[in-house]
């Protein structure tokens, strides 16, 4: 007898948090291992945000508050979704959750129905497709790899709709690829979405501040406005503010959405931790330079990363966008490490395992955690002292020996 639930079946564990606690096991075990597998900024909270955190204890805010968010974070929201996106909303159309995971579980919950089906472009963050199946629905990826950088055209959307479409994925900057939407390609994209009224964007914009190319932000609402009333805008606080352990995401959308996503979650979490709501009030309406430090820090190692790989015999990859990982093409290494008797099966999974048996060991998680086979995903929010160290070890490893002449 099976005490698991039919829909569970398929349903994975997160592969970045089984690679982060793998080399995590290691270490501890005396491994010499780099750990590049957690989507974690390496920065402290700043100081300002840790000091309100206190002072809301102090004043004793360590009780419930309402299970969508308190009045004065959702206000402090509402004047952030004002200032840096233009959008407008009530507190009627904000949610504050347990992070951004959470976010995008409720909304699964509260929109989709057995039979919906939910675009996801791939490479994608790993929790997309099983918060879909968790919620009844059947995900339906639309594959955007290096050649197209990371992007899907207006054309493969088009293609990918039926009459059960009813939800979308967007995320820019990209977790895992680093690969930006320009406006350009939304535009075209809210071109096919008018043609679809049914469907519901979600645009995920976790790495809104991370932009490393000089770009400005844009999302989906800013290409095509008039797509406002179907469009659930998600953020949160976890990596603009290093605050990845405050556990707070929050998102604007339509009422009647809200309403319901709120509902799911004072069934499931109820509130988010009074103290981390307080704390994410302050990081919203205190000085936003303290992301910058973070951004230049960034800059130089995607760089540096990138142009490490680059430089490896079968490794291809773009210089990221934003965000802070590379997803470098490592389909002829893979091919030829498999060849040469070195990998148990030409993956990416025997390529990551390959890496981890090393004398000098390196964790990276494999592409198709994200959707994508033949790939890998690069944290490069660690130091650049390790990434070094990470850059050398691959290229040993990955580098065939020279054939004597």
């Amino acid at each position: 007898m099976s005490f698991i639930a039919q829909r569970l079946k398929a349903i994975k564990p997160s592969p970045t948090l089984a690679i982060t606690a793998k080399a995590a096991k290691l270490k501890s075990e005396g491994k010499d291992i780099i750990g590049l597998g957690a989507g974690e900024p390496d920065f402290d909270t700043p100081q300002f945000i840790k000091d309100a955190a206190i002072a809301a204890m102090n004043k004793g805010f360590t009780k419930y508050t309402p299970a969508g968010g308190t009045s004065s974070l959702k206000k402090a929201i509402i004047a952030k979704y004002k200032r840096d996106n233009g959008l407008d909303y009530t507190e009627k159309q904000i949610l504050v959750s347990v992070g951004g995971k959470q976010s995008c579980f409720n909304l699964c919950m509260a929109l989709l129905d057995k039979g919906d089906e939910v675009i996801i472009p791939a490479p994608y963050w790993v929790s997309y497709p099983d918060m879909a199946m968790m919620a009844d629905a059947t995900p339906v990826f639309i594959q955007a790899g290096i050649e197209q950088g990371f992007r899907i055209t207006a054309a493969q959307l088009e293609r990918a709709i039926t009459p059960k479409t009813r939800l979308l994925f967007l995320n820019s900057p990209s977790n895992p690829s680093g690969a930006i939407y320009a406006k350009a390609d939304l535009v075209a994209l809210g071109e096919v979405l008018r043609k679809h009224p049914r469907i519901v964007i979600a645009t995920d914009d976790m790495y809104e501040h991370i932009l490393l190319d000089g770009s400005k932000f844009v999302n989906i609402l800013d290409a095509c406005p008039d797509l406002f009333n179907r469009t659930v805008v998600l953020n949160g606080v976890s990596k603009a503010y290093s605050m990845t352990g405050w556990r707070i995401g929050y998102c604007g959308g339509p009422e009647e959405l809200i309403w319901a996503m709120e509902n799911v979650q004072s069934h499931s979490t109820s509130n988010p931790s009074s103290i981390s709501q307080y704390a994410a009030e302050a990081a919203l309406n205190g000085d936003q330079g303290c992301i910058d430090p973070m951004v230049v820090a960034f800059k130089e190692r995607g760089k540096f990363i990138s142009e490490a790989l680059n430089a490896i015999p079968g490794v291809k990859c773009l210089k990221p966008q934003g965000a802070f990982y590379v997803f470098p093409d490592l389909r002829e290494a893979i091919a030829r490490l498999h060849a040469d008797g070195k990998l148990k099966s030409p993956t990416d999974a025997a390529l990551t395992e390959y890496l981890m048996e090393q004398e000098k060991a390196v964790a990276v998680v494999p592409g198709s955690a994200f959707g994508m086979e033949g790939y890998v995903r690069i944290s490069y929010a660690t130091s650049m002292d390790n990434l070094k160290k990470a850059a050398e070890r691959m290229s040993k490893a990955l580098t065939p020996a020279t054939v004597p002449a």
